[in-house]
């Protein structure tokens, strides 16, 4: 399973953020630097909509969501390339997972203590993405020492990893992360076998106090740093209040409504969160739905009819024949299977089919 870690620099709200995204108690969360040391590990359910418009359509009461893997990583300081704080540990548990979430504290409150003295998003954002590279600088630097002599040789393989290896140096060198660097997609491949700290997907969560959340695209911390990530980073940013999460964690459906409709805010960011970090790892969701249950199964984008078989079982791969396959939409615009037949809409699809986001299947395979 694919996991994001949530990281940024100490005191941010990671660890409220983790505790609440997770529904469980699970990581410290206290007003001074860290209190997070060894990674916490939560599995979260990815809210979609979708699953309770098809559970009136199959008429069951089963309903069961896709889950992926959140980890808290412990805050880095300035200088944790080269040790500092629980820098060398930070830089371990970021390399395990697959994509990043950097929590930014967008707030300001003289009660609750900043590494570095006073709120600038910006600069946390930068000091995190230096550590990275400097990392990053420091595996690639001597990945081309160890690679030399057989560059010298001739060695076919060695030359291709030299080349893209220079091109990293020379981006990391002045400030670039890899995951901006412009490479051929053989490039990409062979880049991705370095496991760099800056190569990963990241996305920006904005923490904001609770009463600042109805006006948070007015926010200057906000648009400063959605300003700073598109521009210099490729990546998106959104807008959370660990602290409203954490008061939603112990509250009824609708008493969790009522409270953030007393705030001014309309959906709670958390969802926005998983479901952007769900695409970020380059995930996607198809479905099942029948009397027994509804089920969001995961796959990666981009997978064939009988690799997202496969998931549910790996007799399904193998023994694939046929996927009967409906677009969500028109599934719920039809408002069962047999109007969707009768409009054409139920299809059959072979074993190059692509998989698509929504797509409501059901497999025909002989094993």
């Amino acid at each position: 399973m694919l996991r994001a870690g949530i990281v940024g620099l100490p005191n941010v709200g990671k660890s409220t953020l983790f505790n609440a995204i997770t529904r469980t108690r699970k990581a410290e969360s206290a007003n001074y630097p860290f209190c997070t040391i060894e990674p916490n590990v939560g599995m979260v359910t990815v809210p979609d909509a979708r699953m309770y418009e098809l559970q009136k359509i199959a008429k069951t009461q089963v309903v069961i969501p896709a889950v992926i893997e959140f980890v808290d990583i412990a805050g880095l300081v300035k200088g944790a390339s080269q040790g500092e704080g629980l820098g060398n540990k930070f830089l371990t548990h970021i390399r395990e997972v697959d994509a990043i979430v950097q929590v930014v504290r967008c707030f300001d409150d003289e009660d609750i203590h900043h590494v570095s003295g006073s709120v600038d998003p910006v600069r946390d954002i930068e000091v995190i993405a230096t550590e990275l590279m400097l990392a990053d600088l420091d595996t690639v630097k001597r990945r081309r020492e160890r690679g030399s002599k057989d560059v010298k040789r001739g060695d076919k393989t060695a030359v291709a990893e030299e080349a893209v290896l220079a091109k990293l140096e020379d981006a990391l060198g002045s400030g670039k992360p890899a995951l901006v660097v412009e490479l051929t997609p053989e490039e990409k491949a062979i880049a991705r076998t370095f496991f760099l700290l800056s190569d990963k997907r990241t996305i920006f969560a904005c923490n904001l106090r609770e009463s600042e959340m109805s006006s948070a695209d007015s926010n200057p911390y906000v648009q400063k740093v959605r300003e700073y990530v598109k521009t210099h980073l490729d990546c998106d940013a959104v807008v959370i209040s660990a602290q409203i999460e954490s008061d939603l964690v112990d509250l009824a459906p609708e008493e969790a409504e009522a409270f953030l409709k007393e705030l001014g805010v309309t959906e709670s960011g958390m969802g926005s969160l998983i479901r952007a970090t769900y695409r970020l790892l380059g995930l996607r969701t198809y479905f099942t739905a029948g009397e027994k249950e509804v089920r969001a199964w995961t796959i990666h984008e981009g997978d064939t009819a009988p690799q997202a078989a496969g998931v549910i079982h790996s007799d399904f791969e193998k023994g694939f024949i046929k996927a009967e396959t409906v677009a969500y939409a028109d599934l719920v615009e039809c408002g069962s299977v047999a109007a969707a037949r009768a409009k054409g809409v139920y299809r059959m699809e072979g074993k190059e089919y692509v998989v698509q986001d929504g797509d409501v299947m059901h497999f025909r395979f002989n094993v």
